[in-house]
């Protein structure tokens, strides 16, 4: 390897570091290595073999660097042009990951439609096959076959896959019913700074398992122990609320779930079980009364709904660049406040009439969107569990309010490293200042300009400077996007299909 490409790689390698958050010490302890020796390697002065290019790779949870032909994906985005045209949204990925861990309940088949092939969709695969399960996508509709072995082979488990997501937490709840003794890597996923696990280890021990986290994995054991009152989630949280569901759905018996996540994937889940025949009292209620069976044997044929943050992306997409499209399918349940916050920063859109889902049960509408004119809030702007505003939608937020007249204060109060990522709309041309880890202050409007930036490593605002590079004027590139392909299925394309002009290309 010529000292051309050492020096490339060295850069991003070292751009990726600073995004992660980590020093050249803190990434030296992940490689066994010195500083010294990673100080080299940014500086183009070390030579790399495949091994290190590869475990480099995992550190980062990136894939600034690859191995094979193809290196990381990166987007270049010709901005200043106004979308047209109609868009469909896809089904939830969120439901979709969860529905996979909860497949493992049922001995029979579980047949899934729709399902987005997106990053976080495939490493669950990658996890469940090298346990045993058997997969396949049956048609170009996404629809995806799950069977489950006659037993799972837990040690076989593909760690590296496992690792590269956080929704693994969610095997907990559905394996203390396959085995007495089992281990699960330590869970990865968007760098959103430190969330803790302790909520589900505090749920799922009233159902007799006992987690020690040491060498990188969770050991697990379990008991026979059921849940001699009700259980109050420490968390309202999505998967926290996912993993207690899965826990009782195959304890034979009654289990009431207090302060429970009402939210979409979480009601997805409860639909699917219910398929599966476990009766569930007060879906889209923080009260849900769980009727569990101890065998579940049923080939069941089920469609997770749209995904309200897709919805929401697309929603955004249309507002930062002055367009008329229509976003067909939109959960509106998901949507009432978000679109109810935007009708105050002046938005004009007109919506149809509901209609049901596949799943019969969720309620879908078209919205149509026109150029507007938006001013800043009134209030700041804040997430809060189902019913409030979705925490997933909130950074989208920050570049709509970059387009607006006035000054919008955000408060990401859930996650501690999320809101410094907003920072980044900066170098296109916003002016985004970072009040404390959890605040920023948005003003508007932006003439946005193109800029080449790293895809910050966590999912939403990864999506948040792809929209803002859309209405900059200009040519911008968006370095490393594998963030974005965890979470979207061909986002950039189908943006192209609107009218946006976004290529994709490799350099290493």
């Amino acid at each position: 390897m010529d000292d051309h490409y050492l020096g490339r790689i060295g850069t991003l390698i070292r751009d990726a570091r600073k995004h992660r958050g980590w020093t050249q010490s803190q990434l030296a302890a992940a490689l066994n290595s010195s500083q010294s020796a990673v100080n080299r390697i940014e500086r183009g002065h070390q030579n790399l073999s495949l091994e290190m290019l590869a475990r480099i790779g995992d550190a980062l949870d990136s894939e600034i660097v690859s191995l094979g032909t193809a290196g990381p994906m990166h987007l270049r985005v010709t901005g200043g042009r106004q979308l047209t045209g109609e868009i469909a949204v896809n089904s939830s990925k969120n439901a979709g990951v969860a529905l996979l861990c909860a497949s493992l309940l049922n001995r029979g088949k579980t047949t899934l439609r729709k399902v987005a092939r997106i990053e976080e969709v495939h490493r669950i695969l990658e996890v469940l096959t090298s346990i045993g399960v058997r997969s396949r996508w049956i048609n170009a509709d996404n629809d995806l076959e799950i069977i489950p072995p006659a037993r799972l082979n837990l040690d076989q488990m593909g760690v590296a896959a496992a690792r590269r997501t956080r929704s693994v937490i969610m095997f907990l709840g559905p394996l203390l019913h396959h085995r007495d003794h089992f281990q699960l890597p330590y869970a990865g996923g968007c760098d959103l700074g430190e969330r803790t696990v302790e909520p589900h280890m505090t749920a799922l021990r009233h159902f007799g398992l006992h987690v020690k986290a040491t060498g990188g994995f969770y050991r697990c054991d379990v008991d026979s122990a059921a849940p001699a009152r009700p259980i109050v989630l420490t968390e309202r949280g999505d998967t926290v609320t996912e993993n207690a569901l899965m826990a009782a759905a195959r304890r034979d018996g009654t289990t009431v779930i207090r302060n429970a996540s009402p939210n979409y994937m979480v009601q997805d889940l409860c639909f699917y079980l219910t398929e599966l025949g476990v009766q569930i009292d007060g879906i889209g209620t923080t009260t849900l009364t769980v009727h569990g069976v101890s065998e579940i044997n049923r080939d069941v044929d089920y469609a997770p709904a749209e995904d309200p943050i897709e919805a929401m992306s697309l929603l955004a997409a249309a507002i930062v660049t002055s367009s008329e499209i229509t976003i067909r399918r939109a959960p509106i349940e998901f949507l009432e406040i978000e679109l109810a916050l935007l009708e105050e920063m002046g938005l004009d859109y007109d919506r149809s009439p509901e209609y049901p889902a596949a799943n019969g049960r969720t309620r879908l509408v078209d919205i149509t969107t026109r150029p507007s004119q938006l001013r800043s809030p009134i209030d700041k702007i804040h997430p809060m569990p189902f019913p409030g505003l979705n925490i997933d939608n909130l950074p989208f937020f920050a570049v709509i309010a970059a387009t607006a007249h006035g000054s919008t204060l955000i408060h990401d109060w859930v996650y501690e490293n999320r809101a410094i990522y907003l920072t980044e709309l900066n170098r296109l041309g916003a002016t985004v200042k970072l009040l404390d880890p959890h605040r920023v202050s948005v003003e508007g409007p932006t003439h946005w300009s193109g800029a080449e930036v790293i895809c910050p490593p966590a999912l939403r605002p990864a999506v948040v400077v792809l929209l803002a590079m859309l209405a900059a004027k200009g040519t911008s590139v968006l370095r490393n996007v594998y963030v974005i392909n965890r979470g979207y299925e061909d986002l950039a394309e189908r943006l192209s299909a609107l009218g946006a002009r976004i290529e994709t290309f490799r350099d290493i």
